[in-house]
């Protein structure tokens, strides 16, 4: 078993003004277009062997800006700096070695593996794509890859179909492992597991962590397993990070109205116990029509005239907390 990996706070990827834009058609012969701005000027700091809750309502951006990191979708603009190197404007030639520090899993662990491929060739893959070992070598490591993910070596012949959906996901993590990634990003991983499971995969990412030095961006709507497994936390509101700032920070002491309000719907243990829920009105504003000034003075209380004139910047509060609010 390998000793635990620390890092001092070292800076192992950049997010500098990221912005992806999907162009919509729209009138005659598309002209006149408008633009989905899915992942709008994001800008993120990650260290190495920090974890990186990202959290927000569904349809925020939160999937996009984690493919736009990986380059899985090409950025319309901004910087992705991973160890010094700009990822969005890599040649194809370098992304494929790049990719091989930087791996995904996704939140469908069924639908992300191969049917018609046995777990060893879903495992051997990734050695025979990238290099890295023979054929006989890739199988040892395939099979040393299930042990640490908590599957037996009998698993290697069987087919996707045949395990559980909490087992699927250990093959899934099992593969991002295989070319030795010094960064995973969890894209909802555990949403589709019942809750026992979800924390059966929370502690073995933990674990997995803590023996190989990973660093992890957790992409999550689930603020409690958010507030478990992060180390920092980045809210996403329509395209654009609200509030980031150390997990503590952001689940005992939020800034922004919109945080405060997520963090206000986290259910308590204890049924008896009461909390002061913070309920919002009015809907989400269309991705395609986004008001003027701040994206949330729709469906914020403390709202002022101008913050529905004026675009608010993202700007330090205090060492490690940035807000984008005018009110504060």
């Amino acid at each position: 078993m390998n000793a635990e990996v620390t890092y001092n706070d070292q800076v192992l990827m950049e997010v500098r003004n990221l912005k992806k834009w999907f162009s919509v058609g729209s009138g005659l012969f598309n002209r006149g277009k408008s633009f989905v701005k899915a992942v709008d000027d994001i800008n993120l700091t990650i260290n190495y062997g920090e974890t990186l809750g990202i959290v927000g309502e569904s349809g925020c951006g939160k999937s996009t800006l984690a493919r736009t990191i990986m380059r899985l979708i090409s950025p319309t603009d901004g910087e992705v700096v991973f160890e010094g190197k700009d990822i969005a404007r890599m040649s194809p030639r370098d992304l494929r070695k790049a990719r091989r520090d930087i791996q995904m899993v996704f939140q469908d662990p069924y639908a992300s593996l191969n049917p018609r491929m046995r777990v060893k060739d879903i495992l051997c893959e990734p050695f025979i794509i990238h290099s890295i070992a023979t054929k006989d070598g890739a199988m040892k490591k395939a099979e040393e890859l299930l042990d640490m993910v908590g599957l037996s070596k009998e698993s290697m012949n069987k087919f996707p179909h045949e395990f559980s959906g909490g087992q699927r996901q250990r093959i899934c993590i099992a593969r991002a492992l295989a070319v030795n990634p010094k960064l995973i990003i969890c894209d909802e991983c555990v949403s589709a597991l019942d809750v026992s499971i979800q924390a059966q995969i929370i502690n073995l990412l933990v674990k997995l962590q803590k023996q190989l030095g990973l660093t992890l961006i957790f992409i999550s709507h689930d603020l409690r397993v958010v507030q478990h497994i992060s180390t920092k936390v980045a809210v996403m509101y329509l395209g654009k990070i609200m509030e980031t700032a150390p997990k503590t920070d952001i689940f005992d002491n939020p800034i922004h109205p919109y945080t405060k309000a997520l963090i206000s719907s986290v259910p308590l243990a204890d049924p008896d116990a009461k909390k002061n829920r913070i309920i919002l009105k009015g809907d989400i504003p269309s991705p395609i029509n986004v008001p003027p000034g701040c994206s949330f003075s729709t469906r914020c209380s403390m709202a002022e005239e101008r913050c529905r004139i004026d675009n608010p910047k993202f700007r330090q509060i205090k060492d490690g907390h940035f807000c984008r609010c005018m009110l504060v």
